[in-house]
């Protein structure tokens, strides 16, 4: 068993955050947004035979298996793809790390499969575009499918009344991580030269993996010293076939879970399609637009790393559903602000806003389904269902957000529409009952 409160643990535990959020910040948000637009205006501008200011930026396309289509949409929908794919796997997966009590060694798995697709992302070509999709594709279902393992720690290492703190410890070290690295690219690319730029997905790959290596010191192997049989699989299946009856007999969990679902589809799909969103929405100066999108990226993690320990603190006066909701109607009034901003100085307050509610969402988010969990020692197999919420509902805003793009021909109503998710969320954060009742069956 592991002793809940065990500093060095905990300690252990949040390095995880920091190893990974790189991921989020320099592939996801910022480097590698900013470079797949650079490297697609560039070709198609090749490709038609003029100059970049001679064409808007709604005019580009690339070949995608003989479709001429959008990059922006062409990368919501590779993002929702991965999503479907970790969807998938996170259910069956951790019913099996359930049953072998291993959930350590599918943790460590994904965290190189990951890290090793992201240095792949070095080989990025736009004349192979496929090729070079299925490799952002694959880095994502690494990092995501890492995460369910990673969080179903959370219960195990944290005593009750400490797991918003800690939960928001782990954020905080990402956000702070993340920020160093993206630093050190930035200082790399600016001052040796753009071409370097490739330079940054394999620095994330290798930061991700060595200090990850903290955390796996630290987690035990196989902390309620299970021992499963030969045909572990089939095991695996019927022991994710039991946490599933055991989590459809609870209220207060379940009603949590669909909340979740659509207010984490919002914050999911804003955080990994906001750079797409204002290089094509915002009217920067020539010249001056990868700067500005740089310095709003640098701004809303500074801030998310306030508001992360700023709502773990409000949680502790008013409650986590509470500061949910509080959370939640803020992220409408930022959806319905996006749809109306044109200028960089309107960008970077909208950016501050996002950074103060993006990490206390979750962080709150997180440690409120931990809190809600039940006896139990099948924490991955009960944060799969947390995880396919997640994945589930990023591939349904992404998706959205790209659908609403293609038919409007405008991503501004995009962003607005991404307010539908958040009023949904708020709705059923009102139908969670103060305890948990359990159905009897």
């Amino acid at each position: 068993m592991i002793a809940k409160g065990d500093e060095k643990v905990i300690k252990g535990w949040v390095m995880y955050d920091w190893a990974n959020s790189v991921y989020s910040l320099v592939i996801s948000s910022a480097i590698f947004p900013i470079f797949y637009e650079a490297q697609t205006k560039a070709a198609y501008s090749e490709k038609i035979g003029l100059p970049a200011d001679q064409f808007e930026a709604n005019d580009v396309t690339v070949d995608f298996f003989g479709y001429n289509v959008s990059p922006s949409v062409l990368y919501s929908l590779i993002i929702s793809i991965s999503f479907l794919f970790v969807s998938f796997l996170s259910p069956i997966l951790s019913g099996i790390a359930d049953y072998t009590g291993n959930k350590k060694a599918f943790l460590k798995f994904f965290c190189y499969f990951g890290a090793f697709f992201c240095c792949t992302l070095f080989l990025f070509d736009t004349k192979h575009m496929e090729l070079s999709m299925l490799t952002v594709m694959l880095a994502s279902i690494g990092f995501w499918c890492s995460l369910v393992f990673y969080n179903a720690f959370l219960p195990e290492i944290a005593p009750l009344e400490e797991q918003d703190d800690i939960s928001a410890r782990g954020f905080i070290m990402g956000y702070i991580g993340s920020i160093i690295l993206l630093v050190i690219c930035l200082a790399m690319i600016m001052g040796i030269g753009a071409h370097l730029t490739k330079y940054s997905f394999i620095l994330v790959g290798l930061w991700w993996v060595v200090f990850a290596q903290r955390t796996y010191r630290v987690l035990p192997n196989n902390p309620y010293k299970k021992k499963p049989d030969a045909d572990y699989i089939w095991k695996g299946f019927r022991e994710l076939k039991i946490v599933y009856s055991e989590f459809m007999q609870t209220t207060r969990l379940k009603k949590y879970l669909y909340a979740f679902f659509f207010f984490n589809s919002g914050v999911q799909t804003v955080m990994l399609l906001a750079t797409i969103f204002a290089s094509k929405a915002i009217e920067w100066p020539e010249g001056e637009g990868t700067t500005g999108l740089i310095i709003a990226i640098l701004l809303i993690q500074i801030v998310a790393a306030f508001g992360a320990k700023l709502m773990s603190k409000i949680s502790l006066k008013i409650g986590n559903i509470s500061t949910l909701k509080l959370s939640v109607s803020f992220w409408i009034v930022l959806c319905v602000g996006a749809y109306v901003i044109t200028k960089p100085v309107e960008f970077y307050i909208m950016a501050a806003g996002v950074g103060l509610v993006m990490g206390g969402i979750q962080s709150i988010a997180r440690s409120t389904y931990s809190k809600y969990l039940p006896e139990t020692t099948d924490h991955a197999s009960y944060f799969s269902f947390y995880d396919v919420s997640e994945k589930i509902g990023i591939v349904l805003g992404t998706a959205f957000f790209a659908f609403t793009e293609y038919y409007f021909d405008d991503i501004r109503y995009s962003v607005i529409s991404i307010a539908i998710f958040f009023i949904i969320g708020l709705f059923y954060l009102f139908k969670i009952p103060r305890e948990e009742k359990i159905i009897m069956t």
